[in-house]
């Protein structure tokens, strides 16, 4: 039986890959970070937790299990990261060698520490091909031609956004971005603007011009919908191809029943 390991951040989407990796028969190894992660996850026979700090355990953890090949799944919060982060001699190693602190810097020093010691990191998106954003509206709300300029608005301002490695979403309305993702995420992002803004607003979601599939891949799911719900949004778009749509058929369902457009964009 071939192996194959997740690094579990929060969210649900190690469990969907989990599930996927045994349907396909793979004999799953997950890794927890943090313990607000999913409890089906936790409850699995070959669960581990390690300390996100500790990244010669992690490797150690792999090899002694015979894992070549891992994925990197599930949010990883800045907050929980910076809050009690002590890093092992490896970890403080790697930081050493880094140029900054950015989150992808830091994703990239841990993945060729990995790679030295012959573990694949392998794209997120790894056996969930059928779960990518595609080009075309999901919903039978549809976005009407003024929504369609402040769209465009709304694309042009995330990407912009996401070249800082800030955040990639945004919210637009009225052809006028209204509020841009930070340290706090995305869900703490729509708040914001459904109390700037009210209601009516659109959110943009985008990936970065040259995202790594392998980390911190976009994504769309049911709690984004409820949000978006939450503060009267009129629509979500995301970038097809280059992210994800968890929830699919729940959140088609809920968006419809509250006249909220999905759609997919090719940038």
């Amino acid at each position: 039986m071939k192996k194959i390991g997740i690094i579990v951040g929060n969210g649900k989407l190690p469990l969907y890959f989990l599930e996927e990796a045994e349907s396909l028969g793979y004999d799953v190894f997950p890794i927890g970070l943090f313990d607000s992660i999913e409890g089906e996850i936790k409850e699995h026979p070959n669960y581990r937790q390690i300390h996100i700090g500790n990244v010669g355990e992690f490797v150690r953890y792999l090899l002694k299990n015979g894992i070549r090949e891992l994925v990197m799944l599930g949010k990883v919060e800045k907050n929980l990261i910076f809050q009690d982060l002590k890093l092992d001699y490896y970890g403080e190693e790697i930081m050493k060698k880094l140029p900054d602190n950015k989150d992808e810097t830091l994703l990239f020093g841990v993945i060729a520490f990995f790679r030295l010691n012959k573990i694949k990191v392998l794209p997120q998106n790894h056996l969930l091909g059928s779960m990518m954003f595609e080009k075309k509206i999901y919903t039978r709300t549809m976005p009407t031609p003024e929504d369609g300029r402040t769209i465009d608005m709304g694309i042009e301002a995330a990407k912009n956004l996401s070249r800082l490695d800030a955040g990639q979403t945004v919210v637009c309305k009225d052809s006028s971005v209204v509020a841009l993702e930070g340290i706090e995420g995305t869900d703490k992002t729509i708040e914001r603007a459904g109390e700037y803004a009210g209601s009516g607003c659109i959110i943009v979601k985008m990936s970065r011009p040259q995202q790594d599939m392998r980390v911190d891949i976009p994504a769309v799911g049911i709690d984004t919908i409820k949000k978006a719900i939450e503060i009267g949004a009129k629509g979500i778009v995301g970038e097809a191809g280059r992210m994800l749509f968890l929830d699919k058929k729940e959140s088609i369902e809920l968006a419809d029943k509250n006249n909220l457009f999905i759609q997919g964009i090719k940038v």
